[in-house]
Parts: structure tokens; C-alpha cells; sequence
């Protein structure tokens, strides 16, 4: 007998199977276009052609080889950032402190290389790694400690650390830290150039990349594919019934928001030692909270991130060419993706119940 094919849109077991996959990529795909579409009636409003304005978009984030390189460079601190916001998740706690942890991680990374003037860069770059991630993370695991053991909201407690975190940089940087030679702008003193960790050969893209897919795969990895990522997720279904099993919940919390912020602190390190060159005001970018959104888009998934992270470094890397061209202004890709934030959320009711998805005629 002759095997007969069964179209997948028409076998209930296909969508029954899969469509819990499709609906996490095609709501997301469907909250995305939705903002576009109402971010180009907003553009129209001001006398713009939206067609002109997606295809400067395109332009500047994917259309030649250097906004791939300016795009990429983008979005290897939204990756990492994401995770901070990711990996809580799988416990059921909503971190959105990833930018405080970057400015941590960067103060602590810098503050380390200034200690050791005659190391050799290996060395001064590995302690900074080391030091930016355990800022951070220390600095995420203060939120987890307030919720696990005070009852504090991690949301309020790791926003207001934000805040926190940026008061303590610019105390540092104006005062103790500030280089005497930066009259216009308080900064620390430079790193030293052989101390940046430069960039990817045959490319304008820096390691930070490197470090941020290898942080999500091996994201991906621990939450998915192993015991303590099976217990976190146990603990974020229900966590009296992984009290009940003998999970020690308190332990999850604790280790989960310091990867959390090591991932975010290592962020804050990439900035200094690959761009700035040394620490001040200019490292409070946004990608902390631009993490966010790239973390509710992949619906908190490791992998899911590093495409999203790319979407939206591209849209960022996009502002400066709406702006010569379109005479837009530079932060008009910031309104986007508030819209872009608000559909996401809108879009998080419409999982489960999209009727075909589950085999329903």
C-alpha cells in the first residue's frame, strides 16, 4: 500500500503536538507586525511615508554589511542583559534590574583593571570578567534575598536597585574614581588600550557577541537539560508543591538571580572593555531595560533570545538613519519599542486559545 500524506494543517495530532511552538512563534511574529503597523500610522501622522520608513529600518539595521556589524554590536549586551530578566523567570519572578547590574558589573570590572596597573591584559581581563559578574550578580541576588526572606516584590525592590546602582556610579565617578583629566565629562580613568578585549578578526564586531551566545546556550542548557534547571522550573509551576518535594526553593532563588545578574554584570564589563574604555554616564543606555523587552518577546527561552536579541538591536542601530533621512528623531526607535512592549503584553492573553493550534475543528 501506497502511504498517504496527510497535510500537518490537516492532522489535529501535528497541531496537537506542535502548536504550542507555533503559538510561541507566531503570536510573538503577530505583536511584532502589530506595532510596526501602528508605529507607521503614528509616522504618518507626522507627514511620513511608513513605506519609507520600514525600508530605512531594513536600511540601517540589516542592509549592509555595516549595519549587520552595528546591529551585532548592539546585541550582544541585549543578550545578556535578557537573561537577567530570563532566567528568574523559570522561578516565576519578574527581575527587570538588568540594567542596575550592568552598571555594577561595570563599575566592579572597572575598579579591578585600575588595581593592576603591570598585569598582563589576560589577566586584567579575566579579573574583570570575573569581578563585573560577581558585582552583578551580587547585586541581582540582593533582590532575590528581599523576596525570599523580607516578602519585597522582586519587580519594585530590582527597578529601585536600578536606580540605586546608577546613583552609586555617579557618586564614584564624580567623586572618588573621576579622572582629573575628564573636565567635560566625569569619567574613571581609561583601562589601558591593551587591556579592551577588541574585536572579532575580520570584523567590527567586538568578543561581547561571543560571550553573549555562549551565555545563552549555556543558558539554555541548565534550564532545560539539567536537574537544578528541572527544579527551577518545578519551583516557577508551583513552588509549595517543590517545598512539598524537598526542593529547597530559597537556594533556587538565590542561584538563579546571581547567574541572573553575573549574565547582566558581564554585560556591563563588555561595555567598558570593549567600548567605552572606561566607566561613566554614557554606559546607562538603555540595554538594561531594552533586555526586557527581548525577554518577554522570546517568551524567557535562551535560545529564543539571541535572534530577538538581533531584531532588536537592528531597530536600535536603525534610529541614527530614520533620523538623516526621514528627519525623525534619534529616540523614535525608543516609542517603538515601547509600542512593541505593550503588544507583547496585550498578546500574552491570547496563549492557549487560539482554537486550531490545539487540533479543535
Amino acid at each position: 500500500m501506497e502511504a498517504v500524506a496527510i497535510a500537518p494543517s490537516a492532522d489535529p495530532g501535528f497541531l496537537q503536538r506542535h502548536g504550542a511552538t507555533i503559538e510561541y512563534i507566531l503570536i510573538p511574529g503577530a505583536a511584532l507586525a502589530g506595532a510596526l503597523v501602528v508605529f507607521g500610522i503614528f509616522v504618518a501622522l507626522f507627514g511620513k511615508n511608513p513605506l519609507d520608513l520600514y525600508f530605512y529600518m531594513y536600511q540601517g539595521a540589516f542592509g549592509t554589511w555595516f549595519s549587520w556589524q552595528n546591529t551585532l554590536t548592539r546585541a550582544a549586551p541585549l543578550i545578556l542583559t535578557a537573561l537577567c530578566t530570563a532566567l528568574p523567570a523559570q522561578l516565576g519572578m519578574v527581575i527587570i534590574g538588568g540594567e542596575g547590574a550592568l552598571l555594577i558589573g561595570a563599575l566592579s570590572a572597572t575598579s579591578i583593571a585600575l588595581t593592576m596597573p603591570s598585569a598582563p591584559p589576560l589577566a586584567v581581563q579575566c579579573a574583570m570578567a570575573a569581578a563585573g559578574m560577581i558585582g552583578g550578580g551580587l547585586w541581582i541576588m540582593l533582590s532575590g534575598g528581599l523576596r525570599q526572606y523580607r516578602g519585597v516584590n522582586e519587580t519594585i525592590s530590582s527597578l529601585l536597585l536600578v536606580y540605586i546602582g546608577l546613583a552609586i556610579l555617579n557618586h564614584l565617578v564624580e567623586g572618588a574614581m573621576r579622572d582629573p583629566a575628564s573636565l567635560n565629562k566625569p569619567s574613571t580613568r581609561e583601562i589601558g588600550a591593551a587591556n579592551m578585549i577588541g574585536s572579532i578578526p575580520g570584523t567590527d564586531v567586538h568578543w561581547g557577541l561571543v560571550f553573549g551566545l555562549i551565555a545563552a546556550l549555556a543558558s539554555y542548557v541548565l534550564i532545560y537539560h539539567t536537574t537544578f534547571g528541572f527544579a527551577a522550573r518545578v519551583a516557577g509551576g508551583n513552588i509549595r508543591a517543590a517545598k512539598i518535594v524537598g526542593l529547597s526553593v530559597g537556594k533556587l532563588i538565590m542561584t538563579v538571580c546571581f547567574l541572573a545578574g553575573a549574565s547582566a554584570g558581564l554585560a556591563g564589563m563588555v561595555e567598558v572593555a570593549a567600548v567605552q574604555g572606561r566607566t561613566n554616564a554614557n554606559l546607562a543606555a538603555g540595554y538594561g531595560f531594552t533586555g526586557i523587552l527581548v525577554a518577554f518577546l522570546s517568551r524567557q527561552n535562551p535560545l529564543a533570545i539571541i535572534p530577538v536579541a538581533i531584531l532588536l538591536g537592528g531597530i536600535g542601530a536603525s534610529g541614527g538613519l530614520l533620523q538623516r533621512r526621514l528627519g525623525l528623531p534619534d529616540a523614535s526607535v525608543q516609542v517603538l519599542q515601547g509600542i512593541i512592549f505593550v503588544f507583547v503584553l496585550a498578546s500574552d492573553a491570547v496563549y492557549g486559545r487560539i482554537g486550531f493550534l490545539k487540533g479543535k475543528s
